[in-house]
């Protein structure tokens, strides 16, 4: 069926997981059927013409910022609350309507925007409209209001219940670990189909070009450097002091750990407290957020800025040790660039990435002399590191590839269209 797709989200800009994997899901909708891909959110930065902007969309537009304050951290919602929240649903209901007619949509495709609830209005507008219309949709859920503690205490069970996700018979369900999986079916009595994070690994990684030649060099490393990535921002549930502890245990100081991005919004605090604990343990930290952007650019002080994917040409060693995750982008990044990488046992992986068959040194909360040891064999046995690079990257051929997310999408659109694709 080729036809015109609509995605839906309070945000497609930069490189947050919604935006990264509605990007990877476009891409394969076109390849596999010539579909088209339109965009509706709050803050975009696709194009023009394929795209609507909608201000009062983003989850940080003042209006939606005001209702947040209100009904989160509280039991009872005022009834100017509930108008205020009435109003702005039904404005974005409206603009909804506007999109699907503006680019003749086929199929929307809401992206965590009936999910998370950082954006109440939001989730109410494409509910009711859904309900309106009968309109064929399919939900992509990346993180569920029951797996954030911020959400526990609320004014607003009455809309999560009613919202996040709605029980529509136009509707169908996505999600990326098997633990939301269960967790949806019990909650809320739905099915829903499981599609992890996909990288195409049924194509090799572009080879370093010119542009990232001096990479090494313009991040501060020397020539015989030992390049250890993290990968992440900076934020306590990436357990970072793990990876601390880690180059501190190879007790070699060519060792450098470099961190990609920065802080956040979650404070500066727990960076701080990287910082102390990399000088008691005689690390050589790096922090590098201001030469890693979105996109290949110059800063303002005229130096290359590099992307994610540049970094990972020149890593020798990535390390993620994260405590929680929705599923794990840079642990897949890492194999599709074949570079070692060292992770931490957290929920998902247990459930749903370690069965698959990995080979890759594992903590299970902390670091020891079993796995430096392994991480040590990593870096100085250029044949073993290749041996497990190729074993991993075939590994994820089998389950991570786009060509698993091309048959489940096929199937998704022919139930809800009732036309088998060709």
């Amino acid at each position: 069926m080729s036809g015109n797709i609509g995605f839906l989200s309070t945000r497609f800009a930069g490189t947050d997981g919604v935006s990264l994997e509605s990007s990877k899901w476009a891409r394969v909708l076109w390849e596999c059927d010539q579909q088209v891909s339109y965009w509706y959110s709050g803050r975009s930065d696709r194009a023009d013409e394929i795209s609507m902007c909608v201000p009062e969309a983003y989850f940080g537009h003042p209006e939606n910022v005001w209702i947040n304050e209100r009904i989160w951290g509280r039991t009872r919602r005022d009834p100017f609350v509930t108008e205020r929240i009435h109003e702005m649903a039904a404005y974005l209901k409206s603009t909804l309507y506007e999109f699907v007619d503006r680019f003749d949509i086929d199929i929307l495709i809401p992206q965590n925007a009936l999910t998370i609830p950082m954006h109440v209005p939001l989730g109410l507008a494409i509910t009711e409209f859904l309900a309106e219309s009968n309109f064929p949709a399919i939900a992509h859920h990346h993180d569920f209001y029951w797996e954030r503690t911020r959400f526990t205490i609320n004014a607003v069970s009455d809309y999560l219940d009613m919202s996040f996700p709605p029980r529509l018979h136009n509707l169908r369900h996505v999600v990326i670990n098997e633990a939301a999986q269960e967790q949806l079916s019990l909650r809320k009595g739905v099915g829903a189909l499981l599609i992890p994070n996909l990288l195409d690994f049924e194509n090799e990684p572009p080879p370093p070009d010119e542009y990232i030649r001096n990479l090494r060099e313009d991040i501060g490393l020397e020539p015989d450097d030992v390049f250890v990535l993290q990968p992440t921002r900076v934020v306590p549930r990436k357990g970072i002091e793990h990876a601390i502890k880690l180059v501190g245990a190879l007790d070699d100081p060519r060792c450098k750990l470099v961190i990609s991005h920065e802080a956040g919004d979650e404070g500066m605090a727990y960076q701080h407290m990287l910082e102390e604990i990399a000088r008691d343990e005689g690390v050589d930290l790096r922090f590098v957020s201001d030469r890693v952007g979105e996109e290949r650019q110059l800063n303002d002080r005229g130096e290359k800025v590099y992307t994610l994917w540049d970094l990972y040409h020149f890593a020798d060693l990535v390390t993620y040790p994260s405590l929680y995750e929705g599923f794990g982008n840079a642990l897949l990044e890492a194999i599709y660039f074949r570079v070692p990488i060292v992770t931490n046992r957290y929920s998902i992986f247990i459930q749903d990435i370690e069965p698959k068959g990995f080979r890759m040194p594992v903590m299970d909360g902390y670091i020891t002399q079993g796995v430096v040891k392994e991480v040590r064999r990593l870096l100085s046995d250029p044949d073993y590191r290749r041996e497990l690079g190729d074993h991993n990257y075939e590994v994820a051929r089998r389950f991570y590839s786009f060509s698993f997310l091309r048959r489940h999408l096929r199937a998704l659109i022919a139930s809800l269209t009732g036309v088998e694709e060709s």
